[in-house]
């Protein structure tokens, strides 16, 4: 069994504060209690409950302060104890995520959040139809692709988004790395970014991340037709489950990336949604074992230089 300190790291402090918070609301709302009456029944402001409730970090989770709560909601003692064991975990010096030191200026205050997510997540789910996606990005890739369009950003503001990107790949290195099961479309692999060296280290980099248990690459051929992802790329994020409860810490949430900004979707029927789509990739997609073969098929005719070898690659194994 995990102990609190592997627990909390590996589901991040601040999706577990608005789980406690989440939890709270609900409990105090179901026995039919306002903000305002719990509030003076338990001898707090009116705006200490509710940054309670909304797991504000500015708050500590206070053994005294749960313990009443529970009392006043009249939870069971399974529930008590279950509230108790996760606000203690807020408690223990958690490890400062790498992003923080970003949040303020190389991150942008729309990515920031996504960031935080993804360093939480049991499973990152891709669908890419144009370049690589950044958790398998080599460095040189991620240059060339991070300066357009051309002018956009600086050489300073290119340099920092690529070390954010690459630090964001330590994900597939900690000792329990998300799932990342990732399916991208046949034209990344044909499109040359960077020049052909750079796509020859791509493309073997990619195929040394598909020797980990913890991550799938799969290519939608060209023969798949039309298929459920032509309108955009996605990323689906799911959640582990709080410390003694059957709940996952955060709802499933579907990223939506833009030039400019992004779309954060987690009510129930857009969640669906995705899922459907994904599933249709799925069943059109090609399994692991072809995708590694059309990947090698690809980088071949990058490495021997003969076109009529590209031809190859688009073919469907």
């Amino acid at each position: 069994m995990k102990g609190a300190s592997d627990l909390s790291g590996s589901i991040g402090t601040t999706l577990l504060r608005r789980h406690i918070g989440r939890w709270l609301t609900v409990l105090r709302e179901s026995a039919g209690i306002s903000q305002d009456a719990a509030a003076r029944a338990l001898q707090r402001g009116s705006s200490t409950i509710w940054r309670i409730e909304a797991g504000d970090e500015r708050i500590r989770f206070r053994d005294v302060d749960v313990d009443a709560m529970c009392t006043l909601y009249r939870v069971s003692p399974e529930t008590r104890h279950r509230l108790l064991t996760m606000t203690r975990e807020t408690r223990e010096a958690p490890r400062r995520a790498w992003w923080h030191d970003y949040t303020e200026s190389a991150l942008p205050a729309w990515f920031g959040l996504y960031v935080s997510l993804e360093d939480s997540a049991a499973t990152i789910r891709h669908f890419v139809s144009e370049s690589v996606p950044g958790l398998l990005q080599t460095r040189e890739y991620a240059e060339a692709v991070t300066r357009l369009p051309v002018g956009l950003l600086t050489d300073e503001e290119v340099e920092r988004r690529v070390k954010i990107r690459l630090e964001r790949q330590a994900l597939l290195n900690s000792p329990r790395p998300p799932h990342l099961r990732t399916i991208i479309n046949q034209a990344v692999l044909d499109r040359l970014v960077g020049g052909p060296e750079v796509m020859v280290a791509q493309l073997e980099h990619i195929l040394d991340a598909m020797k980990r248990h913890s991550v799938s690459v799969r290519v939608l051929p060209y023969s798949a037709g039309e298929h459920a992802g032509m309108t955009s790329t996605f990323t689906l994020l799911s959640f582990p489950n709080a410390p003694l409860a059957t709940e996952p810490v955060e709802p499933p949430l579907a990223y939506v990336d833009t030039l400019t900004g992004a779309l954060y979707l987690n009510k129930a029927e857009e969640i669906r949604a995705y899922d459907l789509v994904w599933s249709d990739l799925e069943s059109r997609a090609l399994d692991e074992a072809s995708s590694r073969e059309m990947i090698e098929k690809a980088l071949e005719a990058l490495t021997s230089g003969r076109p009529d070898q590209r031809d190859l690659a688009q073919e469907q194994p």
